[in-house]
């Protein structure tokens, strides 16, 4: 309980600030706007109250895109990992490519992936897969190839089979790292998945949040970003008790 007391008092005097800033259209003035578009967090919480059948409905299908999506990436991901681990050749030619892929930028792909897979639940999952695929390999790869060479040659010296080795010595050792990963790829996976509603799609919160946001609805967007915010926590969260 003691390590949460300080970010949660961080969270609440920023909010008393910007309660009161709103209050007061000190932000409005500020950014010369009208102060409708500054909602205040009483105003966001009003939203989150009285939209809250809305904000289900949406949030249960990103919380499912995101879920599929991030199963896919594990399955994907550690299947990569153990490949090129298990092959010196697939890792010296297929790392240096695994890693130029992310220079590709997700927003770049998410419409192309929208015009080849149709407005489905199928270019969410495969943009989601994409930027979660990454930090589970590379991460999973690193605790494969961080056993104890000591263990190693010991499981030499006791004639251990290629499969012994790795599922009782390697695979206990990576899944530390596994996790690390995975925490990584569960909180982006959120972002994938908006990336992928913002592409193209009639549901979601991404796709509520523009839908808010040109509609002026400011209180509703940042109530989406808030719900966005608690998932990809509450998802992390989860895994972080492994």
């Amino acid at each position: 309980m003691k390590r949460w007391a300080p970010p949660v008092a961080i969270v609440l005097i920023l909010l008393g600030m910007w309660q009161l800033a709103a209050s007061y259209d000190v932000l409005a003035n500020a950014l010369h706007i009208e102060p409708f578009l500054v909602p205040s967090p009483s105003d966001i919480a009003q939203s989150l109250w009285n939209d809250r059948s809305l904000l289900v409905d949406n949030g249960w299908v990103t919380l499912q895109e995101v879920l599929a999506g991030f199963a896919v990436s594990v399955a994907a991901g550690v299947s990569f990992a153990l490949a090129l681990h298990v092959s010196p050749t697939l890792r010296r030619a297929f790392y240096p490519l695994l890693v130029a892929s992310q220079t590709v930028p997700i927003v770049v792909v998410a419409p192309i992936l929208v015009v080849w897979l149709g407005f489905g639940i199928g270019p969410k999952l495969a943009i989601i897969a994409l930027i979660c695929f990454f930090p589970i390999t590379v991460n999973t790869l690193d605790g494969l190839r961080s056993v104890d060479p000591d263990l190693l040659k010991m499981m030499r010296t006791l004639d251990a089979s290629r499969w012994r080795t790795l599922s009782g010595v390697e695979a206990p050792t990576a899944l530390p790292y596994f996790f690390s990963g995975a925490k990584i790829a569960v909180a982006v996976a959120v972002i994938g998945a908006v990336f992928g509603e913002w592409a193209g799609s009639s549901s979601g919160l991404g796709h509520l949040i523009q839908q808010a946001s040109a509609q002026l609805e400011t209180a509703l967007t940042f109530a989406a970003v808030v719900l966005l915010s608690a998932m990809a926590i509450a998802l992390f969260g989860l895994l972080a008790v492994v």
